[in-house]
């Protein structure tokens, strides 16, 4: 099996994650300890709890911090709504970011389901 960061999953929430820290910084400031910390933290979960699951102790426990990682894009997307409503995103950024969330949510579940 390949290393965790050579799954195209691991690599596409990657580049996300780097692309969400970058539309963050241009929220407003009274943001920075709310919906951005949170933007952050949810983006990074994901890769953070595949690569824990990765060196875990077998395939079962890699399946359920994989699920995990599924939750994290799941509190992502309400994050980027949010800032969508908000103003914060304008709707075509918004309905891009949603669209790579969807397809790294498909991956995930193609990732556990290949875990057993």
């Amino acid at each position: 099996m390949k290393s965790v960061e050579e799954l195209d999953v691991f690599q596409k929430a990657h580049r996300l994650t780097l692309e969400l820290y970058k539309l963050t910084a241009l929220f407003p400031v009274e943001e920075k300890y709310g919906l951005v910390s949170q933007i952050r933290r949810a983006a990074s979960s994901i890769n953070a709890n595949l690569m824990e699951g990765s060196h875990r102790n077998n395939s079962g426990e890699y399946r359920h911090f994989t699920g995990i990682s599924k939750g994290s894009v799941g509190e992502l997307k309400y994050h980027i709504l949010l800032s969508r409503d908000l103003g914060y995103l304008d709707s075509d950024c918004y309905i891009v970011l949603k669209n790579e969330l969807e397809e790294i949510s498909r991956m995930l579940t193609g990732l556990i389901k290949s875990l057993g």
